[in-house]
């Protein structure tokens, strides 16, 4: 089995190194990730300049652009062989509702999953980072499942997975939910500062507070001592909203 690994975080990052030891128990890892944080920076590719590909003293390799140029080039350029899989992560901070838009994380998984891979995003719901351990071993789990149905099923449509891991040690987790992504309250707003050259300079505000963190969703799940796993899709159609559009145009 072959695994690509990437993150947001950083090559460099607590969370990719130990669910690289962690799913080197079972399968053959590369791991490529970004050269510096790139935490927010969503599914956006590098146009305007070439990327370069490195290779760190313990063998990660590492690119000087977004977790999407990470997996977009391992995938279509670097790797002989099409990965058996993409796993993202361990991301230290929660990808919850909103956030999946913006997580650069859930965009490494997904431009795997473009790619026709099976993909896992995977993020430790914690500013801290204790229990790194407990998210790999819910990696590990995820992917020997995934790897079954696909030795059952040949066909099988290729997955991606949102998954959300309490910062908790692992007997203290309250088993496996599947979830919808619930909703946050609008974002702060951007603080705003005078640096000693007096600049004024605009910091980007904290994520709101949950609003949709209802029974069902990745917010109640979490809050629960429970692992969150959401399937998620690409296709943006608001289709129940296609019918009004039609008449709106008819006019």
């Amino acid at each position: 089995m072959r695994i690509l690994l990437s993150n947001d975080d950083g090559y460099f990052s607590p969370g990719i190194d130990c669910l690289a030891k962690t799913l080197s128990q079972i399968a053959e890892v590369t791991v490529v990730a970004p050269e510096c944080d790139r935490s927010g920076a969503s599914n956006s590719l590098t146009l305007d300049r070439p990327l370069s590909l490195r290779r760190a003293a313990n063998g990660f390799y590492y690119v000087n652009g977004t977790p999407t140029d990470c997996v977009h080039l391992a995938v279509s350029g670097m790797l002989d062989q099409l990965p058996d899989m993409v796993v993202a992560g361990i991301n230290l901070g929660a990808n919850m509702g909103d956030d999946t838009l913006y997580s650069g994380t859930v965009a490494a998984a997904t431009e795997g999953f473009l790619l026709g891979v099976p993909s896992i995003a995977v993020s430790l719901c914690s500013k801290v980072g204790r229990h790194f351990d407990s998210a790999a071993r819910v990696a590990l789990d995820l992917v020997q499942r995934l790897q079954a149905r696909t030795l059952e099923d040949k066909n099988c449509e290729p997955v991606l997975l949102n998954v959300n891991v309490p910062d908790e040690p692992w007997e203290m987790l309250q088993g496996t939910v599947v979830t919808r992504l619930g909703k946050r309250h609008k974002a702060e707003p951007v603080v705003r500062a005078v640096t000693p050259r007096h600049e004024t300079v605009y910091w980007v505000g904290a994520a709101g507070e949950a609003q949709d963190a209802g029974e069902g969703t990745d917010f109640h799940a979490v809050a629960h001592h429970q692992i969150s796993v959401t399937p998620l899709q690409v296709d943006l159609t608001h289709s129940a909203q296609l019918p009004s559009i039609r008449r709106l145009l008819a006019k």
